[in-house]
């Protein structure tokens, strides 16, 4: 099956998940990696990239 770029990059792109409660949260790289994002459920700074499949 082939993958659609577009498709690839709205599921993955900025994509991250919570470590602690593994809400999903959109934003950019750098505010991820400075700490500036907290989580929306739980108000945490540990964030993962989502998996892909």
């Amino acid at each position: 099956m082939a993958k659609i770029p577009e498709a690839q990059a709205r599921l993955y792109k900025n994509v991250f998940v919570c470590k602690k409660c593994k809400s999903k949260v959109r934003a950019p790289n750098i505010k991820i990696l400075q700490g500036k994002i907290k989580c929306k459920r739980c108000n945490s700074k540990s964030f993962r990239a989502v998996r892909k499949k």
